[in-house]
């Protein structure tokens, strides 16, 4: 601990001259303990003050002058008590008192000030961190689209809106060798709440036979709408439809937004 800072953060006069809370009490307690140089300051604060209090206070102690008093009666009778004059000294000393409060208070101010700034500044670098990993995260995300429309191994699969959604449009990557699959879904509507885009690999003779190879989940999420759905090693055409969410056994033909033939 930075014993000379918190010492000259101005804490301690607060504590002596009992000002601060129980629990910031009880803390400056522990730490007069464990801490010699923060017992030392706040004796020191200690004796300060009653220093400054002794400018004010009467020159005898009470003992003295009461026997000075009952000397005085005996000699000349009844003493009229008289209220000593105020020296211009106990005002000079009550003003010192105030002005150190008022500092002390302004200082304890300017310290939580600071304090709050470097929380502020705290959370605003906390925020800056995480829009730079979101930016990092959106731009690993654009570098891996290039790289599957620019991949010259990869065979583009057009896919044109069907009945139910004609001004609809995707592209099929789907590399022959690694038999890696991407959807780039750019040209079909946001899907209905409950529905999701199901993509089908079609084998067209001696049947029509569909099977699933994924679901355009996280659809509003994904800004670059390029989707790696599951591998698939042979294919005629392919084939996107609208599904309850989870996705279906088998495509919902009436809801077939496109279809390319490879």
């Amino acid at each position: 601990m930075d014993t000379k800072k918190y010492i000259d953060s101005g804490i301690l006069e607060l504590y002596v001259y009992g000002l601060l809370s129980e629990t910031e009490n009880i803390e400056i307690a522990a730490l007069a303990k464990e801490y010699s140089e923060i017992n030392d300051e706040i004796i020191s604060i200690e004796k300060a003050i009653v220093a400054l209090s002794s400018t004010f206070s009467p020159f005898h102690s009470v003992a003295n002058y009461e026997k000075i008093k009952a000397k005085l009666e005996l000699k000349h009778g009844k003493i009229v008590e008289m209220t000593p004059p105020k020296s211009k000294y106990t005002y000079i000393g009550w003003a010192a008192a105030v002005v150190l409060l008022l500092g002390i208070g302004y200082q304890y101010q300017q310290l939580n000030e600071t304090n709050n700034q470097v929380v502020e500044i705290n959370s605003e670098k906390e925020n800056l961190i995480k829009t730079v990993d979101s930016l990092g995260i959106k731009n690993k995300t654009i570098e891996t689209s290039l790289a599957v429309i620019r991949d010259p191994k990869n065979t583009v699969v057009s896919l044109g809106g069907q009945t139910v959604s004609p001004a609809s449009f995707a592209k099929i990557y789907w590399n022959k060798e690694t038999k890696a699959v991407y959807v780039d879904a750019s040209g079909l509507p946001k899907p209905p709440k409950g529905k999701v885009y199901q993509v089908w690999a079609l084998k067209l003779a001696p049947v029509l036979t569909p099977t699933s190879i994924g679901l355009l989940a996280n659809f509003d999420a994904n800004d670059q709408k390029i989707f790696e759905v599951s591998d698939t090693g042979f294919a005629e055409a392919f084939g996107i439809t609208l599904e309850p969410e989870g996705g279906s056994p088998s495509p919902t033909m009436e809801q077939l937004y496109t279809l390319g033939k490879v």
